[in-house]
C-alpha cells in the first residue's frame, strides 16, 4: 500500500501537537488553458512540537488521529526565516 505525502507550508499551530498544513497546487483551466493556483488546507500531527508558523514540511497520510486529523508531519524541509515585527516609531525619527 502506497501512502500519499504532501509538501506545504505551516500556517496554523493549534494545539500542542496539532498543526495545519497549507498545500498548493496548478491545475490548468478547463477552458482556457491557463495554469490556476488552488490550494488546500490539512491537519496534521505533530509529535515532538517542533514546527512553527511558516515552515516547509512533508506530510504523510495515516490513521484518522481525531474527528479531522489524517495526516502526520514526517520532515520539516525548511524553517522558516525570523521576521522583525513592524516599529512605526522608527519611520519618524
Amino acid at each position: 500500500m502506497s501512502l500519499n505525502e504532501k509538501t506545504g507550508i505551516i500556517v496554523s499551530v493549534a494545539g500542542t501537537q496539532t498543526v495545519t498544513v497549507r498545500v498548493e497546487s496548478l491545475h490548468p483551466h478547463a477552458m482556457f488553458g491557463k495554469y490556476m493556483r488552488h490550494s488546500k488546507r490539512f491537519l496534521a500531527h505533530d509529535a515532538q512540537s517542533t514546527c512553527g508558523v511558516g515552515d516547509r514540511v512533508v506530510i504523510r497520510e495515516c490513521r484518522p488521529l481525531s474527528a479531522r486529523k489524517r495526516w502526520r508531519v514526517i520532515q520539516v524541509l525548511e524553517k522558516a526565516k525570523e521576521v522583525k515585527p513592524y516599529d512605526s516609531n522608527a519611520d519618524t525619527a
